[in-house]
């Protein structure tokens, strides 16, 4: 199996995954999700899921430059991740249950930009390279 359909099985595994485990990645540079492999894709949206484990994936790797958005979805109640808060920004929005959220990565500068749940519990990151 080549590399290539190597990252495409584990691409649509994880999309398939996604009502168990609440796992759905895409991203015009790459996505890392909590089991360690990588998918890349150039749609430019990046879906990050909130549920009971946190955020899916938790860390994301976008190019310098490129035009990215995440679309947050919280999945359950059972979390304190109800909201996502990027401090560094100063940016909070809520996260109706069910419902894509949007968010515009500024990525015009290599930067780590992290985000959390607003009780801090639950965080994530957005590597800018």
């Amino acid at each position: 199996m080549t590399r290539r359909h190597l990252f495409a099985t584990l691409s649509l595994l994880g999309l398939l995954s996604s009502s168990v485990l609440g796992c759905s990645k895409s991203d015009p540079s790459t996505v890392t999700s909590s089991g360690g492999a990588t998918v890349t894709s150039s749609s430019g949206v990046i879906n990050v899921i909130a549920n009971d484990k946190g955020f899916i994936p938790s860390s994301v790797a976008v190019k310098k430059g490129a035009s990215t958005t995440l679309v947050f979805t919280r999945t359950t109640d059972d979390t304190c991740a109800k909201e996502v808060v990027f401090p560094e920004l100063k940016v909070t929005k809520e996260l109706p249950l069910n419902q894509k959220v949007a968010f515009d990565v500024p990525a015009a500068d290599a930067r780590t930009l992290t985000f959390q749940c607003g009780m801090g519990m639950f965080k994530g990151k957005v590597v800018i390279e």
